[in-house]
């Protein structure tokens, strides 16, 4: 069972010509088939959580360990991370212009799989995932994200998240920006996703409206650069119904 064990982590930024510490003593694990829900309020380090795994060079680990499987993250390189089955939805997914959504898909499937998919196949299969996320078959021959709207991008980034088929996904807002209709089909492939058992998901959200949709089995309050509270679905409700000011002013732990 694949397993990421975040321990003691501490990150911090420069910023004013200064350093800032975000991330004050980050731990949490995430298991193969677990859905994680990690809520909390602006500015509270939750972006930075989901970076700084993934290997964003604006952010210093000065602390702490990160895991995969017992193999250490933090000294792979960002391509290494993603072929050992790290995953990143960014909240603002970027633009490349002249490399198309099908020769990006195919090569990243390459990369990850060790070796060329089928042609045949390898259509099918994106076809199908295309088709099943209510996507314009189109989509494929236009460049990565250029012109996309805000939903067809994140469209696009659960596509890539059912093709690549990673070990632990990280979804960084992904429910930012989306009409009704966008936010069930994203929620749908992250569901579909879940339900093979093989991917452990971290969602980093605001609002619980995703959770509407998408069923959490931890749900985690992080507020000034830790996680304070820890719980199950229920969790949502009382931040729903509350907010997080308890949370805040500190020194409430569950």
């Amino acid at each position: 069972m694949a397993t990421l064990e975040i321990r003691d982590l501490h990150v911090s930024v420069e910023a004013d010509n200064s350093t800032k510490e975000i991330l004050k003593g980050v731990d949490l694990t995430v298991k193969q088939g677990e859905t994680h829900a990690i809520m909390g309020p602006n500015g509270s380090g939750k972006s930075t959580l989901a970076y700084s795994i993934a290997g964003h060079p604006k952010y210093t680990i000065t602390s702490g360990t990160v895991t995969l499987d017992g193999e250490d993250v933090l000294e792979m390189s960002v391509d290494e991370r993603a072929r050992a089955g790290m995953f990143l939805a960014m909240q603002y997914p970027v633009e490349v212009p002249g490399v198309s959504v099908s020769n990006f898909l195919r090569t990243s499937a390459t990369a990850i799989r060790g070796e060329a998919p089928k042609l045949r196949t390898w259509v099918k299969e994106v076809k199908t995932a295309m088709e099943t996320l209510q996507m314009d078959p189109a989509f494929a021959e236009r460049n990565v994200n250029e012109g996309f709207s805000g939903g067809e991008k994140k469209r696009h980034e659960i596509l890539q998240l059912e093709l690549l088929k990673p070990k632990i996904a990280i979804l960084d807002e992904t429910d930012s920006g989306l009409d009704v209709d966008a936010l069930r089909q994203v929620s749908e492939g992250v569901n579909r996703v879940h339900a093979s058992g093989e991917v452990g998901t971290l969602l980093i959200t605001h609002y619980t409206r995703i959770l509407r949709y998408i069923k959490p089995d931890f749900v985690h309050v992080f507020a000034k650069g830790k996680i304070v509270a820890s719980g199950g679905p229920e969790l949502a409700d009382e931040l729903e119904a509350e907010g997080y000011e308890k949370y805040t002013k500190g020194g409430v732990t569950a």
